[in-house]
């Protein structure tokens, strides 16, 4: 009944103004535009300056307190190495009845202008039954697009994503050189009923200093090769094993293999992911380790059995965003070998321009099994080729925004550089 009233209210307010237009004899487009939906974007990645230059029939607003419609998109990553973008459209106001739920997946190949084309074709979708109570309403056509009678062809793939990445880094000056090179390789399928990934990766980087003629180099070197197995149990639970081999200089490692099954369980239901989560991870991991140099307790090789329980929070909403975490492990064979790792970020929109946010992390850490039973070299010390004892470390960074003045944010203006941050961008990923 309320949108049908509503609906009956942007018809005559789409009237009148028709009817005001041919009474002065000129185009109430300023009239219409003043009176147009006030939005409120909330999205970190997206390109605002081409949303604002293709969607012109709303006003955007730097307050989410003055919008009608709060727009919150979410992202998560899919199995074909896309990301499905989710559009939740939240009425505020005079339009605090209605709601929406508009969705956008991209692949892996797609442009970044492919990508922002398709969000703003989803973001039409879902502003228009809240443009249905505005005056503007009347300027609105809607077109269709036939279909083409193809069907979606067969996946010969099976939902196999495969990936070969590779990248090399120079740098250096006259006392100093630096030569670092990566290559990747990794294997998804992803299905609404299981998981699997499995990766491959090396990596080598190379130092040179020159200190007063007496040249000082080292070399690091490490590779990685992991898989994971879930399998969906339902709403809110999962289980899986992960497996995982690797070998690194710097962690004093020449073969380390793990096997860890594992079970997980989600307070809220995995449909809600993009914007709410509560997880709860229980590991039990085998791990059998040879190492280079012998450690600082005497071994060459050891079997190590280990057990973590791993908590998250993640929550999107129109106030902000919380993202907490807290892990902890311990060795079976000596409970005094623990690490416990947290990290959290928050971001609160306190009133309406004013946010404040803070992030940090503090890990305690009584696990280091593999350091050298050697002090390392001065070489080793000053290339950071080996790991060094630790029992914490902790990071942290705060801030706040206040913003105040016109609640439109309408204007474009790429000139001297978009003040925006968009614009013409190249990312690799």
């Amino acid at each position: 009944m309320r949108k049908t009233l509503g609906a009956l209210l942007g018809l005559a307010f789409c009237l009148t103004a028709l009817i005001v237009t041919a009474q002065e004899g000129q185009p109430g487009i300023d009239e219409l535009k003043q009176s147009a939906l006030k939005v409120y974007l909330d999205c970190d990645s997206c390109d605002l300056a081409y949303i604002k230059t293709e969607i012109t029939f709303v006003n955007y607003v730097r307050d989410r307190l003055e919008a009608q419609v709060h727009i919150l998109i979410t992202t998560q990553a899919t199995g074909g190495g896309g990301r499905e973008y989710t559009l939740t459209f939240m009425g505020q106001n005079n339009c605090r009845d209605l709601t929406d739920v508009q969705k956008y997946f991209s692949i892996k190949t797609d442009t970044e202008d492919d990508v922002r084309r398709g969000l703003v074709k989803a973001l039409k979708l879902g502003l228009m039954s809240f443009v249905g109570r505005t005056p503007i309403s009347c300027r609105i056509a809607i077109d269709y697009t036939r279909p083409e009678n193809a069907g979606p062809g067969r996946d010969r793939w099976n939902s196999w994503v495969f990936s070969l990445t590779g990248s090399g880094y120079f740098s250096g000056e006259e006392s100093y050189m630096s030569r670092m090179a990566n290559a990747s390789f990794t294997a998804n399928r992803v299905t609404p009923k299981s998981k699997v990934r499995l990766g491959f990766s090396v990596d080598t980087e190379k130092q040179k200093y020159d200190i007063d003629g007496a040249i000082i180099t080292g070399t690091r070197s490490s590779w990685d090769g992991s898989g994971l197995f879930v399998k969906s149990l339902g709403e809110h639970w999962s289980a899986g094993v992960f497996f995982e081999a690797e070998s690194s200089l710097y962690s004093n490692i020449d073969l380390g293999v793990t096997a860890a099954p594992a079970l997980e369980y989600n307070v809220f239901p995995y449909s809600q992911s993009t914007r709410r989560q509560l997880r709860l991870l229980y590991t039990l991991a085998l791990n059998p380790v040879k190492y280079r140099e012998m450690t600082g307790t005497g071994k060459t090789r050891e079997t190590l059995f280990k057990e973590s329980l791993e908590a998250t929070l993640d929550l999107r909403e129109k106030w902000g965003t919380i993202s907490v975490s807290a892990e902890g492990s311990h060795h079976f064979h000596d409970i005094s070998k623990y690490r416990v790792d947290t990290f959290g970020i928050v971001n609160l929109r306190l009133y309406k321009g004013f946010s404040v946010f803070v992030l940090g992390g503090y890990s305690w850490i009584h696990d280091q099994l593999s350091l050298l039973g050697r002090e390392p070299t001065f070489d080793e010390l000053l290339l950071r080729l080996r790991e060094l004892p630790m029992n914490s470390n902790y990071f942290v960074s705060f801030g706040f925004q206040f913003t105040f003045g016109s609640i439109f944010t309408n204007v474009i203006n790429p000139r001297f550089g978009s003040s925006g941050g968009s614009g013409m961008s190249i990312s690799i990923n």
